[in-house]
């Protein structure tokens, strides 16, 4: 039996329904967004949702950047199609064609740019639960991202991850200090609508991989015992 079928069907009344239809409906927003306000209390929580992630030894390597600035946006979005391009050279022609079709950003269209940086500092020099795994501060960063994106959603927000672009850059750009890393530009606010489908799976960038093919027991590369 696989896993998907010994997850139960959930319906309106089971405990953690809303929690897994934010989950389902959370998409990667490029092209949805309105430009429109986003009410000041939303996006206190959603920040205050992020800042709640759990972090290795409670180091809290976190900051956001919130950036209104149009310029500050326009100069970003160059940078980012600057980049695009860059990427778009690399491509056979088959890929190079389904890649086209792909908006990789929504800088200026939505109504708020987070910066979200990695303080390696924060905490040190004894983080608890970090002597041993570097990384493990720039996954709690990862964490407080993901927060703030499931409770965007919930607010009615839509949030895109923009990854085209050079560290060094938006370090500059945002003054960001030299022992910072900027981790991710994240596209926040209103949007028409939520795709059914990730824009990358619409246009047959990728696809979803069934969960049967990335579980394994015990030891990787073992199946489930039929």
């Amino acid at each position: 039996m696989t896993i998907a079928g010994r997850v139960p069907q959930l319906t309106d009344s089971t405990p953690a329904a809303d929690l897994y239809e934010v989950i389902n409906r959370r998409r990667d927003v490029r092209r949805e967004f309105t430009g429109g306000e986003i009410p000041e209390n939303a996006l206190r929580r959603v920040l205050t949702a992020a800042h709640r992630a759990p972090s290795v030894g409670l180091s809290q390597p976190w900051d956001f950047v919130l950036v209104r600035d149009d310029s500050i946006r326009r100069a970003f979005r160059e940078h980012v199609l600057a980049e695009r391009s860059v990427f778009a050279a690399q491509l056979d022609a088959e890929r190079a064609d389904a890649f086209a079709k792909i908006k990789v950003e929504g800088i200026v269209e939505s109504s708020l740019g987070i910066a979200v940086t990695y303080d390696p500092s924060r905490g040190a020099p004894q983080v608890l639960g970090r002597h041993a795994i570097a990384d493990a501060g720039l996954y709690s960063v990862c964490l407080a991202i993901q927060n703030l994106w499931l409770t965007a959603t919930a607010e009615g927000l839509g949030v895109g991850w923009v990854s085209f672009y050079r560290e060094e850059f938006l370090r500059r750009l945002l003054s960001i200090p030299s022992g910072l890393r900027p981790v991710a530009w994240l596209c926040v606010g209103p949007v028409r609508t939520l795709a059914d489908t990730p824009d990358l799976e619409r246009h047959g960038w990728r696809h979803r991989l069934p969960l049967d093919e990335v579980v394994h027991y015990d030891k990787y590369g073992h199946g489930r015992t039929r």
